[in-house]
């Protein structure tokens, strides 16, 4: 159902401002560079930030520049299952593919409270959903038991799973099969995560290398291995900077650097730090994306 590269989106400010024309501009040039799918709204799109109205109004304005030429898969999450609920309705009634639903963080549920949340959201929305399993920044982690118990629901459809513990895309396939579509959360382990069983990246590098990061997963489908390599060892210093403040900083950065956008971030993020920026400016370079 979905595959391929689908960058998680960063969302453009300009004085602290939503910049909508920057924003549908750049989901534009992100599918004519040949994304796969895009994801507004989610932690590279610095969710936890936005206002309600904004959240929907990102939503929106991705679906309308994005013309139903690539899957939208709206970040819909939240630690409370009604606002969950009420922000996947929205993304359902204005047109989104799918829906990415983090597990909830802070309050910490049990594994049976994560299947009473995701089944309520399941149940309430008829639209495909994608947990987002990140213990890193939601503290729990949704067990395979749990997903595969999940996945018995016809509108759960899959999973972004950044724990990086590369053999758990090959034990829930052994589970439940192809059909379900397991997208990985982490860049830097992309190609073992597909050769795991993986079907596809939600992507933040593919911010500023959409191109690069859309044709390695083009090589990977045709078979074409050789072609992956290349490409994975010609992106692997722009994961590492991609992380080397707080997502998104410096991806934001990037992003401006090509011109696209205010580097522009929310507190209690910062703007990149002087050697952050002249991190990224290098690696940028190095890669071939900035003369």
């Amino acid at each position: 159902m979905f595959k391929g590269s689908i960058t998680a989106l960063i969302t453009p400010f300009v004085n602290g401002k939503l910049d909508e024309e920057a924003f549908g501009a750049f989901v534009d040039w992100q599918i004519l560079e040949g994304s796969h799918g895009v994801v507004p709204c989610g932690t590279t799109g610095e969710s936890p930030t936005l206002t309600h109205e904004e959240h929907k109004r990102v939503v929106e304005i991705c679906i309308e520049a994005a013309k139903r030429r690539v899957p939208v898969i709206a970040g819909t999450g939240s630690n409370s299952t009604d606002e969950a609920i009420a922000l996947t309705r929205h993304a359902k009634n204005a047109g989104a593919d799918g829906a990415l639903i983090v597990t909830p963080y802070y309050n910490k549920p049990s594994q049976e409270g994560l299947i009473v949340h995701f089944r309520s959201i399941a149940d309430a929305v008829d639209l495909p959903l994608i947990i987002y399993n990140i213990p890193g920044r939601s503290v729990i982690d949704m067990s395979l038991n749990t997903m595969t118990e999940l996945a018995k629901h016809s509108n759960i459809v899959g999973v972004k799973d950044a724990t990086a513990d590369l053999s758990r895309p090959l034990q829930l396939r052994q589970q439940l099969g192809e059909e379900f579509c397991q997208l990985s959360g982490e860049d830097a382990t992309v190609v073992a995560f597909l050769a795991q069983g993986g079907a596809g990246c939600i992507s933040v590098t593919a911010n500023v290398a959409p191109r690069m990061c859309a044709e390695m997963h083009d090589a990977w489908v045709r078979g074409d291995y050789d072609g992956v390599w290349r490409y994975r060892d010609k992106l692997a210093s722009l994961h590492e900077v991609m992380f080397c403040e707080p997502n998104p900083a410096p991806a934001k950065y990037g992003v401006h650097l090509l011109g696209k956008c205010s580097s522009e971030v929310r507190h209690p993020l910062l703007s990149l730090s002087e050697p952050g920026r002249g991190r990224v400016e290098k690696t940028m370079k190095t890669s071939g994306l900035l003369v």
